[in-house]
């Protein structure tokens, strides 16, 4: 007999304690959250965007929260971008990668991790993307890979400036080969972008690691994360196994990425529409600068060839 039973009436009340524990779903549906003193009102942490007012945590975030706060409640429009063939490779573990793909399609309201869109800061038209941490922990598969190019062929199309919010654990495992090949695909997409002459901007936020941190989030021209952001590429134990040492207790926060040169910035949520607004203001203003230029001296150079025409 189970020792619990032979305690009287102790088992049936450890069961009734664990039957009374909330559900995931429950959690994820309750008004309150926690953070450093305990339970908070998701309303109140929405109020100061989803950043808590006595430690400074900066919450994760969707997409749709997160532009947002970007552009404005419903001042960008959403793309659609191509999806390709799921389960290329028909896996099943646990349960299928098509079982999954569906639960993470219903819980974020969204076709794959990476939505992109296009929207409007201080009369500068931009290209922006940013991954969900919620759907398979943000990783990169063939549809988001498809998502983070499309983004960068629009901005090309439209002449646009390129900012993206990664986060997420890398490639994803259910498409193996499939989800690695986006690597170097968005790489490659980056590049072109480059050859364009078009300014890209990558704000990290937590958590980003992986093949998305191998790839196409280190290829910005200026980089910022949010406060407290992990940014790692592998993870912290694998990393104190190798070296055989101590690590900081700050080791792969932003904070400490950016004091060892791999970010430019730190910048609270509150601050980044500005911050990044005003450095593509500069940037774009530059870039139109020396257009102009190069319009009045090839003006001028056509009046002095009249002027010898004439007097000729």
């Amino acid at each position: 007999m189970n020792w619990l039973k032979k305690t009287i009436g102790f088992g049936e009340k450890i069961k009734k304690i664990l039957k009374k524990r909330p559900s995931k779903e429950d959690i994820e549906s309750s008004e309150w959250t926690s953070c450093c003193k305990g339970p908070v009102l998701k309303k109140e942490l929405e109020e100061n965007l989803w950043v808590c007012s006595s430690c400074g945590k900066h919450h994760r975030i969707n997409c749709r929260q997160r532009f947002d706060i970007f552009f404005g409640k419903n001042r960008y429009e959403i793309l659609e971008t191509p999806l390709p063939a799921e389960d290329p490779l028909n896996w099943e573990d646990t349960k299928s990668y098509k079982d999954r793909l569906k639960e993470a399609r219903k819980k974020t309201e969204q076709s794959c991790a990476v939505m992109i869109v296009r929207g409007k800061i201080n009369d500068i038209n931009i290209t922006a993307g940013a991954i969900n941490f919620d759907f398979i922990g943000g990783s990169v598969g063939a549809a988001e890979g498809e998502a983070i190019l499309y983004g960068t062929q629009h901005a090309i199309d439209n002449q646009t400036p390129y900012v993206f919010f990664p986060c997420g654990g890398g490639q994803r495992m259910f498409e193996s080969l499939v989800a690695l090949a986006n690597m170097t695909r968005t790489t490659l997409a980056i590049n072109e972008l480059k050859k364009n002459n078009l300014p890209y901007i990558v704000c990290f936020v937590d958590p980003c690691a992986g093949g998305i941190t191998g790839s196409f989030a280190m290829l910005g021209d200026i980089h910022f994360a949010e406060p407290g952001s992990l940014i790692a590429f592998a993870g912290r134990r694998v990393i104190q196994a190798t070296v055989k040492e101590e690590l900081s207790p700050d080791f792969q926060t932003a904070e400490f990425v950016k004091e060892h040169g791999f970010i430019d910035k730190v910048v609270h949520r509150k601050d980044l529409k500005n911050q990044i607004s005003l450095l593509l203001s500069i940037l774009l203003k530059k870039n139109s600068e020396v257009n102009l230029n190069m319009e009045k001296t090839n003006e001028t150079s056509e009046d002095n060839l009249e002027t010898r025409a004439k007097a000729s």
